[in-house]
């Protein structure tokens, strides 16, 4: 899409020339705009703007900065634009009510604009300058989690963008204040402030298992059998004590392992083995699996998309997605529509 813009947009400088420099940025700009909005759809949006700024600026860019610190210069400013009045993007959790009754109706809250999970694939940086570099940190796996990106939604605009320009990007406090046009003093305060609010949100200092280890492809495999089987007591086993289930646009959250199997059990339209289907892929750099529901005809077709943090071998917390576009939403994630189809490219 950003390559038909502005091949529609005419300048003397040539398009190829700007893409070829640019685009190897592609993917860690857009988890640069997923983690200041919350959304992926809106952080194509902003990566689109951010390309077209550039390539209009391209001419006076004149190579006074690295071509990476320019264009998340860029991208951290259209995003600052675009957020400029907007609501936050929770999950459940962080709307300040209390656990839920597992036994109560679920309330589906589609005015609210939750936080959207966003394909494994997207956080690989897809160049190949030195990974020691400070910069390559932006795609870094605990950088994406969803946690951390739910907390990121408890700042203001600009203190998100300080926090990300400093602590994940690893920027200098006057390249910062540079790019925001304001003081070093400023970038340090918004910086202190975003920290402690930080610290004090429902993000996590566990280290969660990547979705390759054999810790969390063990569990995974016993989490699908119970699904699969509808052995539902034996999620009791596989959960944390203080395990949390929260499955925006339903605005209740759950906490407690008999909690999470009594929602489970009562508003869960499965009623016996082989009602659900559980394919695993990758969401926020974390295990994640998308669960197709057996229908009254027989077929199984999306049903929701779970996202686990997997801690010391046992769920700690599932955030459950459901979908007006399952069959779309299953699709970003390379899932396919029915599970004996072909699964897609999650690009």
């Amino acid at each position: 899409m950003t390559e038909q813009l502005l091949a529609t947009t005419s300048s003397g400088l040539g398009n190829a020339t700007f893409m070829d420099a640019a685009e190897p940025y592609r993917r860690e700009l857009l988890a640069h705009c997923y983690r200041m909005s919350g959304s992926l759809h809106d952080a194509e949006d902003l990566v689109q703007e951010t390309y077209l700024r550039a390539w209009r600026g391209y001419d006076n860019f004149g190579g006074r900065s690295s071509l990476r610190t320019w264009l998340h210069r860029i991208a951290t400013n259209v995003c600052l634009t675009a957020l400029d009045g907007r609501k936050r993007r929770p999950l459940p959790t962080g709307l300040g009510a209390p656990s839920s009754d597992p036994t109560d109706d679920l309330v589906s809250r589609q005015e609210i604009p939750w936080l959207e999970p966003i394909p494994g694939g997207y956080t690989d940086d897809g160049h190949t300058d030195d990974p020691s570099d400070p910069a390559t940190i932006v795609a870094s796996r605990d950088s994406i989690r969803l946690a951390f990106v739910a907390a990121l939604q408890h700042l203001s605009a600009r203190q998100r963008a300080v926090l990300l320009l400093r602590d994940v990007l690893q920027w200098r406090a006057s390249e910062v204040a540079a790019a925001l046009d304001t003081t070093t003093a400023a970038v340090n305060s918004l910086l202190q402030r975003a920290r402690a609010q930080l610290r004090d949100s429902q993000a996590s200092n566990a280290e969660l298992s990547e979705p390759d280890s054999a810790e969390a492809r063990a569990l995974v495999k016993r989490w699908v059998e119970g699904f699969e089987k509808y052995d539902i007591d034996s999620l009791v086993t596989m959960l944390t004590e203080d395990a949390i289930w929260e499955m925006p646009p339903f605005d209740g959250w759950y906490q407690g392992a008999d909690a999470i199997v009594t929602l489970i059990k009562c508003n869960c339209p499965a009623k016996g083995p082989g009602d659900q289907i559980l394919l695993p892929t990758v969401a926020n750099g974390q295990p994640a699996l998308g669960l197709y529901m057996r229908g009254e005809d027989g077929q199984h077709r999306p049903f929701q998309l779970q996202v686990l943090d997997i801690v010391d071998g046992k769920v700690a917390h599932a955030t459950v997605f459901f979908s007006d576009d399952l069959v779309g939403l299953f699709a970003r994630f390379g899932l396919p529509e029915t599970p004996g189809s072909p699964k897609l490219s999650a690009e």
